[in-house]
């Protein structure tokens, strides 16, 4: 039997593999090549090792037993396709977090992120619906810029009506193109009345 440590190893791998996969379908060439990189880092690796279940990510176990997760702490400060990266302090508007907006390339990055989650932890009961399904289980609780929120349930729910290459060929055209200019939630709608 494999250690909990290779077989860590084996989901981070294989995670990445498919992240690599969808950011290399719609040109996030750089994005889709250091994706998740962290994850090899002793503050992440060691803990994920020590709490793997195969099923769900090792960062909820921690959090079960610790009250909290350092793996998960030092992972989402600095990956900017988390949106929890994307809270800062609003000194115009008093003392407090708020969302800022996601820049596209990294909205884009964490729609790969969801579905590589998904086929990984789901396996054989994956479908193109298993995104969508965890996101809207989450999304009271979101704390995500409103805009970027939308952005993202709005592509979840283009792959669970229409699979990853209409998605992923929308997402090319529409979310990244123009040099990566995003052209706004808006001007999407518009577009999918023509």
């Amino acid at each position: 039997m494999e250690s909990k440590t290779l077989r860590h190893l084996k989901t981070i791998t294989t995670h990445r593999k498919l992240v690599r996969e969808g950011c290399f379908a719609v040109g996030l060439y750089r994005q889709g090549l250091l994706h998740d990189l962290s994850k090899f880092s002793p503050q992440e690796f060691l803990v994920g090792a020590k709490y793997y279940q195969g099923y769900r990510s090792p960062n909820n176990a921690e959090r079960e037993d610790r009250g909290y997760s350092s793996a998960w702490l030092h992972h989402k400060g600095i990956n900017k396709h988390h949106y929890e990266y994307w809270i800062d302090y609003s000194a115009s508007e008093g003392i407090g977090a708020r969302p800022v907006k996601m820049p596209p390339r990294y909205l884009v990055e964490m729609v790969m992120d969801r579905i590589a989650a998904s086929k990984t932890y789901n396996g054989d009961k994956y479908n193109n619906g298993s995104p969508l399904a965890y996101f809207l289980k989450g999304k009271p609780i979101i704390t995500m810029h409103e805009e970027s929120k939308r952005e993202l349930e709005f592509l979840l729910h283009k792959l669970a009506m229409e699979g990853e290459e209409a998605t992923f060929a929308y997402i090319r055209r529409y979310v990244l193109g123009n040099d990566g200019a995003f052209k706004g939630l808006i001007g999407r709608l518009v577009h999918a009345k023509r």
